[in-house]
């Protein structure tokens, strides 16, 4: 948008936000002005966000670790918190130092995760799979400057199978929402996110135990499952995770309100 009368519009957009309820219509209506490209842009901007629809969604990117991540409509929106799994896969041990390791981002939504890990690794083989068309062609663009693959389809039936016995970082943002939470959530999500990327089962780990039940068999030795949880969740998961064959482990981060359990291959 031109300059010149920025001021101007800006108290316009803040103010049309505001009376939305956004919290921080300020920060919000200057995203808005410099991510659109005409008048007629920005005001239909303004008016999805005042509908509710998410700040990502309307500009069509979210900040994760650093990078711009593209996110399309429908698309689960990366969430600040998960930033603490890509750190929390970062400091894991390297297995096999020297070594191009394979990552590989499962249930992968925009593929923020496999694209911050790459950008953090450097040279990795980097893989990412969703059930969702919508996430899978999001994801493809995202992971692409790192030289990634997007597959589309059911958890691991997605994923080469020469990649078995050689991951070793897989990172596996599964629904964790309770089946009945989800009227809970905050109607951007539960209104504009694909409900198969929320809904984790009557207790919320369904489909943490199905990725449970097969990591073992992807993992390199020493390899890394991980995955986030509720805090209230993170026993139940630990318990899921050892039976498994992996040894658990549960980090949290208070500021970020993050739980991450992870699961090493022995």
């Amino acid at each position: 948008m031109p300059q010149s009368d920025t001021p101007d519009i800006a108290t316009t957009v803040t103010a049309a936000l505001r009376a939305a309820g956004c919290v921080f219509a300020e920060d919000e209506a200057q995203l808005l002005i410099s991510a659109a490209r005409t008048p007629r842009e920005l005001d239909a901007m303004v008016a999805r966000r005042a509908a509710g629809f998410p700040l990502e969604h309307v500009v069509g990117w979210a900040e994760f670790c650093g990078l711009r991540v593209a996110v399309d409509p429908g698309v689960f929106v990366p969430r600040r918190r998960t930033e603490f799994l890509v750190r929390t896969a970062l400091a894991a041990p390297d297995p096999a130092p020297g070594t191009r390791p394979v990552v590989l981002d499962l249930c992968c939504g925009s593929g923020a995760v496999g694209a911050a890990l790459a950008a953090a690794l450097g040279e990795v083989e980097l893989h990412a799979a969703d059930l969702d068309p919508a996430a899978v062609a999001c994801a493809r663009r995202n992971i692409a400057p790192y030289g990634g693959t997007a597959h589309e389809g059911d958890l691991f039936a997605a994923v080469p199978a020469r990649l078995r016995g050689r991951v070793r970082v897989l990172a596996a943002n599964v629904p964790y929402v309770p089946t009945g939470s989800i009227g809970l959530l905050p109607a951007e999500a539960r209104d504009h996110e694909a409900l198969i990327a929320l809904d984790g089962g009557p207790d919320g780990l369904d489909m943490l135990r199905k990725v449970a039940a097969e990591a073992a068999g992807w993992l390199a030795p020493g390899g890394t499952l991980l995955f986030e949880t509720g805090e209230r969740q993170a026993r139940e998961a630990v318990r899921i995770v050892r039976a498994a064959g992996l040894a658990p482990r549960v980090a949290e981060d208070d500021e970020l309100g993050a739980t991450v359990v992870t699961g090493t291959r022995p």
